[in-house]
């Protein structure tokens, strides 16, 4: 079993910056696909952005050049750095495991953390 602890969430102005973190446990952290989407309030949640254990990166066309998805598999964990933010981007952001799939696709992912908000003021 996988268990993901999301961190990092906060309230910025538009414009700034955060850093969001996702611990992983476990031994196979490496061989998954790890995820992160997004939910904003009363809507469903939608794909950000993803990591495939090879190193290929996926994102949704309205955080692409603003965003960052990265892995660091000796410490278990996957970050999305988040630049040049805007009101838009409100959201409780989860990260989430696949052992494959379709890394845009919810629905590949067996394993979710418990989310972290963020807040951009405008």
């Amino acid at each position: 079993q996988v268990q993901l602890v999301e961190s990092g969430g906060g309230l910025v102005q538009t414009g700034g910056s955060l850093r969001l973190s996702c611990a992983a446990s476990g031994r196979t952290f490496s061989s998954y696909v790890m995820g992160w989407f997004r939910q904003a309030a009363g809507k469903e949640r939608v794909f950000v952005s993803a990591i495939h254990w090879s190193g290929d990166t996926y994102y949704t066309g309205s955080v692409k050049g603003r965003f960052t998805i990265s892995r660091d598999n000796a410490k278990n964990t996957v970050y999305l750095q988040m630049n040049s933010l805007k009101p838009e981007d409100t959201a409780v952001y989860y990260c989430a495991a696949a052992a494959g799939g379709h890394p845009p696709d919810a629905r590949s992912y067996a394993h979710w953390g418990q989310g972290t908000q963020v807040t951009v003021s405008s």
